[in-house]
Parts: structure tokens; C-alpha cells; sequence
């Protein structure tokens, strides 16, 4: 039987009687714990030259005789020096890997590691160096080694680790390796070989179909020409690579300063999207700005068009009539015999009508009156062409008012020559005679319509009247001076005179 070592897996063998003082290794495949188990009569086993020093560097290890070796191993037999490395055999199967507990170490003859020539060297170097502690005979069957046998372990172990670290350099596989890590390894490297055969079989058919194919071999002439043939086609491909190139490089060229004008054009592109944003910008704010100026134009224009629809001097000087009796800003002008006015409230609206013809003068700066109106609150006068001043104001007797009747009569001499004003400045600015202005009642020296404006031996129903008319008359002018005029149009008040075909 061949002498062997064992290495099992240690996992779970410490529990079935496996010294832990003997050697242990981990298998570089797959990371298992190994142990190093049986090594009985190893010495005997050993090549005769490395006899003499078996007692300093045999392996002693320890038998397991009743355990049960179900782990994967590695066994470690003798060889010549003469013999080269051989790769190791396939391990058997698991079935022939199982041990039952009765059976002896020995009975484990399954994958064995063969050790190459330089692990027989390093056995003869232990035993020339010499000194070591002779060991006790390997026939004696201890399950652990004794005191006197330790320096002989620790060379073994030494001796060990040589031989996994000279398998490692020869084979190219890192050892120590377990069963089935070792048979894994063997399968991978036939499928290898086999790969390697068909290869050579490729191979070997090529050569066979290139040494029956014929050649037809070229005379010095032919060989001659063929080379001028490929040295012509050499040059123009030559001449071509060279024309190649140098449209290559001006390829490059034009490429450099596209990419350089590319990025001039980007450069460009994105500051004039910058100004555009910021063109934007503004013509947005711009544009706000516009349309808070239109709508504050807006506003403006309705407040205007309130404006002009504003009637100042109609809502400063208001025409209407209490009956029959004609008021200015609710002024009563005439009195009635059942309707006695006092001449307070009279003298109050005459001052209000002469304010009113005054002031509607005084806007046009080429208009002058013939008779001056002194327009004085409750006490107006009136200058005549001579220079006569005549008060419009009362009380004055009913028999004999003649200053009273002139001033009231200069008073519509006034409002006449404004009227007829008014009707050329139409004809000026060629206004049509529909649009002209009108008076709803002739002035005819001191009458209004028919109705004298005397209150001297006069009725005081005619006399009211007459003032009515003239205040009728007055509203009519106001009404043609606020259209004519930066004022608004009158409003409708301005229509409550009564109509000259109609009595009041």
C-alpha cells in the first residue's frame, strides 16, 4: 500500500477523537480547514537515501483509527528523485470515500498529492543538517505525540509546508487543495486538454491541406515583373495615402475654424438672446408704463368729459320760474298783486342777472357794450352812452319810477347787442342758420315779445312778464355761450323757457 497522508477537513473532527495539536491547513479553493492525519509507516516507505534522517523530519501524525473520515483529503505519497511531477489521478467518488468507524486509517487509498523531486531534496536536506531529535519508531501507535517526539513533528509540519509551497510552483495551482476542489480542478483541466487536442487536430488538418495544395512557382523574369507590378501599385497607394492625408489635414483645418466660427456664432447666439431678454424686459416694462399712462389718459378724459359736461354758469347762475314769476339762483324777478316779492329778493336777482351778462362780456375781449353794467350784489347800475348813471334796484313808486323803467331798458339794450354778438360770431365761423342763435323773444327798444319792461303806469302781471321773457331770453344766450365756449353744454334747465308762441 502506498504510504500517504491525509489531509481532512477540520470542521466537526475535533468532536470524533482528531487531535488539535496536529498540523492544519486551509484549502486555497475553497477556504476550508484541513488536518493532517495519518502517517504510519511512513520512514520505511521513504527512499533509501532519505532513510538516515527520518527520526529528525518524518511526519508524525496522528491515527484515526475508529473515527470516521466523511471530509474531504489530500494524500501525500512517496517518489523517486528520478520520477518527474505526474498530475495527480482523478479521486474517487464519494461512496468509495466513505469509511465506516471500524475501519482503519489505512483503508484511506482514495486522492493522493504526489510530491515532485524537490520534496525528496528537502527530506535528504533535513536529515544532512543533522542535530535534530531522533523520534520514535513509526510502528508505535499513539493518538498524540509524545513529549519527546515534538521536535520531529514541528520539522514535519516544516516539511509540509515546503511540499504544498514546491506542488504550488510546479503545478501553478495553489496547494493544499481538498477532494473536491481537486476533482472540480481535474475536470476543468481535461476539458482543457481536450480543447487543446481539438485544436491540434485543426491545426494539423491545415498543414496537411497546405502541403498537398500545388504552387506554381514564378520564373526570375515573371518574379521580376510581379515586384515592379507591387511596387507601381505601392507607390500610387503611397501617392494616394499622401493626397489622402493631405486633404485630411485640410479637412482638420476647415474643421478647426468651423468649430472656432461655431463658436464665435454660439457666443454671438447667446448674447443676443441676453439682449433679447433684456430687449424684452424693458419693452414689457415700457409697455406697462404705456398702459398705466392710457389708462390714467383714460381716467383723465372721463373726468374731462365730466367736466365739460360741468355747466358752471348754469349751476352759477340757475334760470327757472316760480309760475309765472321768473326766478335766477331761486330769486324771484316780479311781483304779482296776490304775490307780493319784496324788493329785497328783486333787487338780489336783478344784481344776479347783471353779473351774468357782465361776465359772458368779459370773455370775449373784442365785445364792448355801448352801456356800461355795474354789476354790485344787491345794487346794480347802469351807465349810459353819456355817462348817466341809473340805479337797478327799488324800492321805487309804482306811479313814478322813471330811473328804474331807464335802467331796466338800458339792461336789455345790453342783452340785445350781446345776442346780436353772438349772431355774427355764427356767421364768422359759417354756422348754420338753423344752429344759430335765436332769441325765443324779440327786444324791441323797452318791450320783450308784446309786454313792456316799465313799471311806471304799468300793470304788475305785464311787468312780471316781461321779466320773464328777459330772464327767458338770457338763458338763451348762456346756452349759445356755453357752446360756443371751452364751458360744457347747458344742461337741461336750460330748456325750461317758456316757448315765444306760448303765454305765461
Amino acid at each position: 500500500m502506498k504510504p500517504k497522508v491525509a489531509a481532512a477537513a477540520a470542521g466537526g473532527e475535533e468532536g470524533r477523537g482528531v487531535d488539535p495539536s496536529l498540523p492544519r491547513f486551509k484549502c486555497q479553493e475553497c477556504h476550508r480547514a484541513l488536518v493532517v492525519v495519518g502517517v504510519e509507516s511512513f520512514p520505511d516507505r521513504l527512499p533509501a537515501h532519505a532513510n538516515s534522517g527520518i527520526h529528525a523530519s518524518s511526519v508524525q501524525g496522528s491515527i484515526m483509527g475508529a473515527s470516521r473520515m466523511d471530509s474531504s483529503y489530500v494524500v501525500l505519497s512517496k517518489q523517486n528523485r528520478s520520477q518527474g511531477p505526474r498530475i495527480p489521478p482523478r479521486p474517487p467518488s464519494a461512496a468509495a470515500r466513505h469509511v465506516e468507524p471500524n475501519q482503519s486509517t489505512r483503508a484511506i487509498e482514495g486522492s493522493y498529492i504526489m510530491l515532485p523531486p524537490a520534496a525528496a531534496s528537502i527530506y535528504k536536506t533535513s536529515t544532512s543538517e543533522g542535530g535534530g531529535a531522533h523520534l520514535s519508531p513509526p510502528n508505535v501507535n499513539s493518538t498524540s505525540p509524545s513529549p519527546g517526539n515534538n521536535s520531529g513533528f514541528h520539522s514535519s509540519v516544516t516539511v509540509l509546508k515546503r511540499a504544498f509551497e514546491i506542488a504550488s510552483s510546479q503545478t501553478q495551482v495553489e496547494q493544499p487543495l481538498c477532494l473536491e476542489c481537486m476533482r472540480v480542478l481535474s475536470d476543468k483541466m481535461d476539458k482543457e486538454i481536450e480543447d487543446v487536442n481539438t485544436d491540434i487536430k485543426a491545426y494539423d488538418a491545415c498543414l496537411q491541406r497546405l502541403e498537398q495544395e500545388s504552387y506554381n512557382i514564378l520564373s526570375e523574369t515573371d518574379f521580376l515583373k510581379e515586384k515592379e507590378k507591387i511596387e507601381e501599385e505601392e507607390k500610387k497607394l503611397k501617392a494616394a495615402i499622401e493626397e489622402a492625408e493631405k486633404q485630411y489635414s485640410e479637412v482638420s483645418s476647415e474643421m478647426k475654424d468651423l468649430e472656432t466660427k461655431s463658436k464665435q456664432f454660439e457666443e454671438l447666439e447667446e448674447r443676443y438672446w441676453h439682449e433679447f431678454n433684456s430687449f424684452q424686459f424693458q419693452l414689457t416694462s415700457h409697455q406697462e408704463e404705456r398702459d398705466a399712462v392710457l389708462a390714467k389718459i383714460e381716467v383723465s378724459q372721463v373726468h374731462l368729459e365730466l367736466l365739460k359736461r360741468t355747466n358752471v354758469l348754469n349751476d352759477a347762475f340757475y334760470i327757472s320760474h316760480d309760475g309765472v314769476i321768473g326766478t335766477i339762483n331761486n330769486f324771484r324777478l316780479g311781483r304779482l298783486p296776490n304775490v307780493q316779492v319784496e324788493w329785497d329778493e328783486i333787487n338780489a336777482a336783478w344784481g344776479q342777472a347783471a353779473l351774468l351778462l357782465h361776465t359772458m362780456a368779459q370773455y370775449f375781449p373784442k365785445f364792448q357794450y355801448r352801456i356800461k353794467i355795474h354789476p354790485m350784489g344787491s345794487y346794480p347800475r347802469v351807465t349810459d352812452i353819456n355817462n348817466n348813471t341809473y340805479e337797478l334796484f327799488g324800492p321805487v313808486n309804482l306811479f313814478w319810477s322813471t330811473r328804474f323803467d331807464k335802467a331796466m331798458t338800458w339792461f336789455l339794450t345790453c342783452l340785445q347787442e350781446f345776442s346780436e354778438f353772438a349772431i355774427s360770431l355764427d356767421k364768422e365761423n359759417n354756422v348754420p342758420s338753423d344752429k344759430s342763435l335765436k332769441l325765443p323773444y324779440k327786444i324791441d327798444g323797452d318791450k320783450v315779445g308784446s309786454y313792456t319792461i316799465f313799471l311806471s303806469f304799468n300793470k304788475l302781471e305785464n311787468w312780471t312778464k316781461a321779466l320773464k321773457y328777459m330772464l327767458c331770453n338770457l338763458k338763451w344766450v348762456l346756452y349759445w355761450f356755453i357752446g360756443n365756449t371751452s364751458f360744457a353744454p347747458p344742461s337741461a334747465s336750460l330748456y325750461l323757457a317758456q316757448s315765444p308762441n306760448k303765454k305765461g
